[in-house]
């Protein structure tokens, strides 16, 4: 083809001197028109290699069962590969159309700079393509490489960076990186963040500290929702009002952060909430309110077994009943922390195989705070808090009927019931 691209340069420039012109410019003229038909030549075959791409070699990859190149595809793999061709026939046949050396040189060195931005786009395809298709399996989740590809990416254009330097400055690569040793401190400087993030992302996936689809927490910025993405310098949050959230990668090995994967992966989600009780309120249980307490069914046996235990530790050390406080006697707190026992030992949406406490915390001016620790048998959000919402409505309810009262800081009603009370005394 060479030889006829130059034998089709030499006619036109015969005939452009035959008709009068001065053959320096009948040569100008007929090797400029043949590069304008070399670069429409090379149009051509780009066009043409595209659309046999896209009617013949995309529809069979999409036809296969396999899904890396559907995803060669999506990152047009095959569109930038088409770029190619016109660069190459220029290349080869820029030399067949014209003669001028300095032309030559110039436009070679271009498509030269062009064949390495392809080359870097063509890599950074097939790199996306890689990483969209290992993020397809299971265990992606847990062993990201999304931070490795983004290396990749980077090392890519690191090295396409280099080649046109050298392109440009007529230096070979290896020259090149020799110099890099004397600006090493300025390119640290500059990749500092990509550097650390890195570092930072390799931690958290071989420590498994860290996977895509675990509910984290970072108050720190403002992060509680799902991680999305681990990148090569940030992790990318969406929280649960769908705000996504941004926090750089290191920081995650620095700071602190609350990752919930423990409690997904336990089946079981954790209610630890209290209730204070005002002290005023506790006392010993007489005749009459154990009997009263005993119509409650799932609080017969406990009342039974107790009083049986009271009544023989009490006979057997003759103790006086005259009074309530020798010997040892039920409290209406003690029976009602029996109830709550029993209450949510019932309930079929608590689990019993895990931690289950009720139990009392230190006293306070508040009142004594009972405390509720036990976990439930989802970790679906909404469910959870239906129980937990559940559970503390029907204790709130029952408190009065062991004849005790909920602690609360006077409200406007209390006030005014306290003014009015006072007011008649006096």
């Amino acid at each position: 083809m060479g030889e006829y691209i130059r034998h089709a340069t030499d006619w036109l420039i015969s005939m452009l001197t035959h008709a009068g012109i001065s053959e320096t410019l009948a040569k100008w003229t007929g090797e400029f028109s043949m590069l304008l038909i070399l670069i429409l030549v090379s149009y051509l075959g780009y066009v043409i290699t595209w659309r046999i791409m896209r009617a013949i070699v995309i529809p069979l990859m999409q036809k296969s069962k396999n899904q890396f190149d559907d995803l060669l595809i999506k990152h047009k793999f095959f569109r930038k590969l088409s770029y190619l061709v016109p660069a190459l026939m220029l290349y080869y046949f820029i030399e067949d159309t014209i003669t001028i050396p300095i032309l030559i040189t110039v436009i070679r060195k271009i498509l030269e700079l062009f064949f390495v931005l392809i080359s870097i786009l063509i890599i950074n395809s097939i790199l996306s393509t890689v990483n969209d298709y290992y993020e397809k399996y299971d265990f992606a989740k847990d062993h990201p490489i999304r931070g490795v590809i983004q290396v990749l990416q980077i090392i890519a254009y690191l090295l396409g960076f280099l080649f046109v330097t050298g392109l440009l400055t007529n230096r070979d690569l290896s020259s090149l990186v020799l110099s890099l040793g004397a600006v090493s401190a300025i390119l640290l400087l500059i990749f500092k963040d990509p550097i650390l993030g890195f570092v930072g992302g390799l931690q958290l996936i071989f420590n498994k500290m860290l996977s895509i689809g675990d509910w984290m927490s970072m108050p720190k910025f403002g992060a509680d929702g799902i991680v999305l993405e681990i990148n090569l310098t940030t992790v990318k949050v969406q929280n649960w009002d769908k705000t996504i959230v941004t926090i750089p990668t290191y920081n995650l090995i620095t700071d602190s952060f609350q990752n919930w994967r423990g409690m997904e992966e336990s089946g079981g989600r954790r209610i630890k909430r209290f209730i204070s009780i005002d002290m005023d309120s506790i006392k010993f249980c007489d005749e009459g309110m154990l009997h009263k307490y005993g119509k409650i069914i799932v609080l017969k046996p406990y009342l039974e077994q107790t009083q049986k235990e009271l009544d023989e530790y009490n006979n057997k050390y003759k103790i006086d009943p005259s009074s309530m406080v020798n010997g040892r006697r039920q409290t209406n707190l003690g029976v009602f922390r029996a109830y709550l026992k029993a209450y949510l030992k019932n309930r079929p949406d608590v689990r019993q195989d895990m931690t289950f406490l009720v139990r009392q915390l230190q006293p306070s001016d508040k009142g004594l705070p009972i405390e509720i620790y036990i976990f439930t048998k989802t970790i679906e959000w909404v469910r959870y808090e239906d129980i937990q919402a559940d559970i503390f409505d029907h204790i709130l309810a029952v408190i009065p009927e062991f004849d005790l009262r909920v602690y609360q800081s006077p409200s406007n009603m209390g006030i005014s019931w306290l003014a009015g009370d006072l007011g008649k005394k006096l």
